[in-house]
């Protein structure tokens, strides 16, 4: 009777635990690792890329257009003693006519002088053929040229003293063509160096290419004194016609200190044969006066 109650037992937990495989199959196999996988979850738009990481054509609220800076003129002057700013003890027309132009066009002007007390226009060739020359002229935009008085110096006795005229006695007619040819060579070369780019050439006659005012009356008289003036015509007719050939702006400083009369000399330092400061500033007015620079 025990054993079959036992039989009897067995069979019925048999029955049990088939049943409870047969409706619990499903979450036993989870639990033991076999289970469905699962999709992936769906990015949510906070994960994704946000409206800063993509790129737009339309401008940023925060930026602001940058203005295009100033461009910068470098203004280099060749030439003589004049230009150097000789006996003058001020500040040369050149770097006058520099801040004049800074604030005529609001645009930053920088000057390199390099005009030579003494020089001719063979020396300026010579200069232009150095390198370190060579390569200042190509960092210039605009260009003083004052040169060519020392050309006649060799006769400066022969003309005030009456005996250098036109015709079979002119002392000086090789001097005015070597000259105008040397002047010719130099703005030429100057152009080359730039290259194309926008240059702007300035070149100044002379109010005299020897002395004035009171200091050459007394050393060789009024007739001394308009003989020079009248080789000055002749240095200046030359002087513009190159400038103007090369495509230079010829600048008139003749007349501007000649109608000042007997009144010149309060143009010039104490040797008669420079501008002090008052005809420096008359000059670099001049200047600004032809012109504002070439952009383009």
């Amino acid at each position: 009777m025990r054993l079959r109650w036992i039989t009897g037992s067995l069979a019925l937990l048999v029955v049990v635990v088939a049943l409870a495989m047969g409706f619990g199959g499903a979450g036993l196999a989870t639990s033991l690792g076999h289970a469905t996988p699962t999709p992936p979850s769906t990015p949510s738009p906070s994960d994704g890329p946000t409206a800063s990481d993509a790129p737009s054509d339309a401008p940023s609220g925060t930026a602001s257009p940058t203005a295009a800076a100033p461009t910068p003129h470098v203004v280099m002057a060749l030439g003589d003693s004049v230009p150097s700013g000789a006996r003058c003890n001020c500040r040369p027309f050149p770097q006058t006519y520099g801040a004049l132009l800074s604030a005529r066009t609001g645009e930053p002007v920088s000057v390199d002088n390099r005009a030579v007390g003494g020089l001719t226009t063979s020396g300026l060739l010579a200069q232009l053929h150095t390198p370190a020359f060579q390569a200042a002229v190509r960092r210039a935009d605009i260009f003083l040229v004052t040169i060519g008085a020392n050309d006649f110096s060799d006769h400066h006795q022969q003309v005030v003293d009456g005996t250098c005229e036109a015709g079979d006695n002119d002392c000086v007619s090789d001097e005015l063509t070597t000259m105008g040819e040397h002047l010719a060579t130099a703005l030429d070369i100057i152009r080359s160096l730039r290259g194309g780019q926008p240059t702007t050439l300035l070149v100044t006659g002379y109010w005299n290419v020897f002395q004035d005012g009171d200091v050459a009356r007394r050393a060789y008289g009024e007739s001394g004194l308009q003989a020079s003036r009248q080789l000055t015509d002749r240095a200046n007719a030359v002087i513009r016609s190159v400038a103007g050939s090369a495509g230079g702006q010829y600048v008139d400083i003749y007349q501007p200190f000649q109608r000042y009369g007997r009144a010149i000399t309060s143009l010039l330092a104490w040797d008669g044969d420079h501008p002090d400061a008052a005809g420096h500033r008359l000059i670099a007015h001049a200047l600004l006066n032809a012109g504002l620079p070439r952009t383009g």
